[in-house]
């Protein structure tokens, strides 16, 4: 094990993405061909790390994946990505996780997640990380894997100083309120925000009054991401909401988008501490806007010599 300091740690996802790319989303019953058919990395803790790596973070991957092709072959791509991976654990207890995804021509996505390997995870293994937790910069966690686990591990970053970050991806209406208030920046689109709320968020004008809600509950600050409309963002300390508009593309695939937003937000956290938020999030969606512009996860993150320099 090692003692080294990372700037990002990831705690999370990993998911082999089983991808059909299809004229529309075929209905219930219906089979339809598409056109091409890829096998691809995915998980949203996995994705998020692996932009804030291709950005120039130090990070560490902490998360589960099976003792099987797909396992070894993920554990490969973070190091070819430069991700750290000795808290990479093999089980032979599950499969490493998988999403069947099917993109449309509009770039819109229907995706079925089985977790596997990713729900075993456990508390106690998480426990054995703690070292590197307590000395990491930033801490970021979704839902993709045990919500106990997730909350667990945004606790020791708390207790120790480190700032987080939590998607909660994909979102339960149940969600403990623990999390709140263990989250420096509550990270979540419109789809999550409504479920959370129970209110609409389908404009700027509804995501800065939901906004509001979840502030109330406890976090530091919360952003809510809305697509092409850029995202808001919120700070318990300041009583006005800010919108962050986005740069208009055609997007051609929008899976992994929120993920490369996060995986920004954690570099820029950790890179520029002193930044503010609003800043923060408007280079992240620079670098989201240029993920949306290939197809695939992973392979449509970009790397830091494919940004502009003003974006560092």
């Amino acid at each position: 094990m090692t003692e080294e300091a990372f700037d990002v740690m990831v705690v999370g996802s990993c998911m082999t993405d089983l991808v059909s790319q299809a004229p529309r989303l075929p209905k219930a019953g219906e089979t339809i061909h598409g056109q091409k058919f890829f096998i691809g990395f995915g998980g949203k803790g996995g994705n998020q790390c692996i932009q804030a790596a291709r950005l120039g973070a130090k990070t560490a991957m902490v998360g589960k994946v099976g003792k099987d092709f797909f396992g070894e072959n993920y554990i490969q791509n973070f190091k070819d990505n430069g991700v750290n991976t000795d808290f990479v654990e093999q089980t032979s207890d599950a499969a490493t996780g998988a999403a069947s995804i099917i993109v449309n021509d509009a770039g819109e996505n229907a995706i079925v997640i089985v977790a596997g390997a990713n729900m075993l995870l456990s508390s106690e293994e998480l426990q054995k990380v703690l070292p590197a937790i307590s000395c990491s910069k930033v801490l970021v966690c979704q839902l993709e894997i045990s919500p106990e686990t997730s909350l667990q591990a945004l606790r020791m970053a708390r207790e120790n100083k480190v700032k987080t970050i939590f998607n909660p991806a994909p979102a339960i209406p149940d969600l403990d309120p623990d999390f709140y208030k263990v989250s420096d920046v509550f990270c979540c689109n419109e789809s999550e925000a409504e479920l959370l709320t129970g209110s609409s968020v389908a404009n700027v004008e509804e995501a800065h009054r939901a906004g509001q809600e979840l502030l109330k509950r406890g976090c530091g600050s919360v952003i809510i991401t809305l697509g092409p409309q850029g995202c808001v963002v919120l700070k318990a300390e300041e009583s006005n909401s800010k919108h962050v508009p986005t740069t208009k593309v055609t997007a051609v695939d929008t899976t992994g988008a929120g993920d490369s937003f996060i995986g920004s937000l954690a570099f820029y956290m950790a890179h520029y501490p002193t930044m503010p938020l609003e800043e923060i999030a408007r280079r992240a969606n620079q670098v989201a806007v240029v993920s949306v512009q290939t197809i695939g996860t992973q392979t449509s993150f970009p790397f830091k010599q494919d940004l502009p320099a003003e974006l560092f």
